[in-house]
Formats: structure tokens, sequence, C-alpha cells
């Protein structure tokens, strides 16, 4: 009869027993653990897969409507090209073709442009805000910055993570928008490509807009420490900024091209999907006087007077602008790397 030996370390503890306790926990690791160990060791792991854990319904939504978004402007493109080889792209405003194509598809891309202006708002409000003082306001931040990784690795993760998925979302739906809009940008609100809401929602813009209100609201939300009031003031910022760009920057970004013509001649001719900003009247040497100049009582003894013999009118080419929006997305992005620095420094400096 046979007899199984079963030898006692020093220690007092049965190999065999050990052997066997390891092979059972070897399984039970393999059948365990194992596969959410392999997903941390994935694309996301360490601190960026607790960022995306933390806020995961929120980012995964904007991932959603990014596929929603380009989807639908692709759906909508089939439909516009249909119209524009059968109607054909270079109608005028005001004929027959361009009315028909508002009549079509103005609601259409008036509601895209209304979408895609809403975005960098809902960024800022949604995501900047409560990314940081949602953790202040509930206490979890001194827990994390407790831990053995340090300020600056969770900062880097922190922000990290969702501004990437920022600008990654907008610069496809921003793509996508593009897309659609270019191929009848001379019939879209009549070719006003600057006062339209064209030229936030197409090319750099939108990216760098989203990604500024985004920073800002991060900003706000570490100052405040409440993601309400971080939200209200977001909001507030946003609408602020808003009004100082369309009023204050957005016309200074290009210089304005000038056409002359008789005071009683026709109108200027200007090139197609000009943006048409202002009207003077002028003298023989350049002076210019504003449009209502010498239009009430004796006008030709009050043009007489001042020398006015003509008119000028000031528009913005469309080939202008591509260079306009690099040089307004730059703009944005140098004040979103501005408010990102305050951030960081005021981390590494402060007390969260």
């Amino acid at each position: 009869m046979s007899r199984t030996d079963n030898t006692v370390t020093p220690g007092g503890t049965d190999t065999s027993t050990a052997a066997k306790a390891g092979t059972s926990t070897g399984a039970d690791t393999g059948s365990g653990p194992a596969p959410a160990a392999a997903l941390r060791r994935g694309l996301l792991h360490g601190l960026p897969w607790l960022v995306w854990r933390r806020h995961r319904a929120l980012l995964r939504t904007g991932l959603l409507i990014t596929v929603a978004g380009c989807a639908t402007f692709a759906y909508q493109r089939i439909g516009l090209m249909d119209f524009l080889h059968a109607k054909g792209a270079s109608a005028g405003a005001g004929s027959r073709g361009s009315t028909e194509f508002q009549n079509t598809f103005g609601t259409m891309f008036s509601r895209d442009v209304d979408f895609l202006q809403l975005l960098p708002l809902l960024a800022g409000l949604f995501l900047g805000a409560p990314l940081i003082a949602g953790e202040q306001e509930h206490g979890t931040l001194k827990l994390v910055t407790t831990q053995s990784a340090s300020r600056g690795r969770w900062l880097a993760a922190t922000l990290g993570l969702p501004l990437a998925l920022v600008v990654l979302c907008m610069t496809l739906l921003s793509a996508a928008f593009t897309w659609l809009w270019s191929p009848a940008h001379a019939l879209v609100a009549d070719g006003d490509w600057l006062e339209s809401g064209a030229f936030d929602t197409t090319g750099p813009v939108p990216v760098a807009t989203a990604l500024l209100l985004t920073s800002c609201g991060i900003a706000l939300g570490m100052l405040l420490k409440r993601v309400t009031a971080a939200m209200a003031a977001t909001f507030v910022l946003s609408l602020a900024a808003t009004v100082i760009w369309d009023e204050k920057v957005l016309r200074l970004l290009g210089t304005l091209r000038s056409v002359s013509y008789p005071y009683d001649g026709d109108g200027p001719s200007l090139p197609a999907a000009s943006v048409r900003i202002d009207d003077w009247v002028s003298t023989a040497d350049g002076r210019l006087y504003g449009f209502g100049t010498c239009t009430t009582g004796d006008t030709g003894a009050c043009r007489a007077k001042l020398g006015i013999v003509g008119r000028v009118t000031q528009y913005f080419d469309y080939g202008q602008m591509a260079g306009m929006q690099w040089l307004g997305a730059g703009i944005l992005l140098a004040l979103a790397a501005v408010v990102l620095a305050c951030v960081v420094w005021r981390a590494h400096r402060r007390p969260l």
C-alpha cells in the first residue's frame, strides 16, 4: 500500500498543503480580479482610469452627442447636395434660387448653428465647473491628494482627460459641420458667414471656444469650491465673453476691404459671399462721412459744400474667413492656456 509523504518545513508549514493552496489561489486570481486588472492596463489605467470612472456618465454623454451630431450632419448633406446639383450653388442673394434654398434649408442650418454654439457653454457648465469643485464640495479631494500619487499627477489626469475629450468631440463636430456648410456657403444666410454664426461653428473656432469655457469653468470651480456657484459664474462669464467677442473682437480679426463708386451710380459689385460691413459717402480726396450725411434738406448744396462725390462700401471677402478664424482661435487658445496655467499654479501653491 502506497503512502504520501508530507514534508514539514522548519517553520512547521506543510509544503504539500501550501502547494495546493497556491494552486487554488492562482486559479482564483485568474478567474477573479484579472479581467479588471487587464482592463486597467488597457487604454486607461491608474489616475486617468479613476477620472473616467468618476465622470464616465458625462463623458459618455459627450461622446454620444458627438456621434449623433456627426451622423446628423452627414445625413443632412445628402439632401443638400441633391439640391445643389439640381439648382446650383451660385445663386445671388434675393434671387429665386436663394429664396428656395432658404425655404428648404434655412431652418436646418439655423438649428445646427444654435446646437454647435450651445455645446461650448454646456461643456463649461457641466464638465468644467464641477470637475474640481465637486471634489472639493464633497471632501473627496483631500482623500485623493493624501494618497501615493502626487498632486501634479492627479492634476494632470484630472485636467488632461476631460479637456482632451472636449477637443476631440468639438473637432469632429466642427469638421462634420464644415463639410456640410462649405458647399452651400454662398447660400446659407445669403452668404453672410460672419453674422450668421458660421464663423463661430466651423474651422478651429468652436474647438478653441469650448476649451476656453471649460477651462474657465474649472478655474471658477476651484475658486468658489461649490458646484452650483461655479456653474452660475461660468454662465455669466460665457454671456459676457460672447458679447465682447461679437461686438469688440470679431471685426478686428481682419482688415476691411473697400470699394468706391459714384454717388448716384449703381450699388457696389462685391465678390461672391462677401460680408458687407459699412457704407460711407466720400469726397474726391478720400475723406469719409457717415452714410446719412446730406440726406435731408438741400442735399445737393450740402454735398457740394462738403465735396461729396462718391460712396464707399467696406466688406470682408470670403477668402479672409480662414485667416480670421485661425487668428481668433489663437487668441482663445492663448487665453485658455493662461487660465489653465493659473489653475495649475494655484493647485501647487495653495491648499485645495
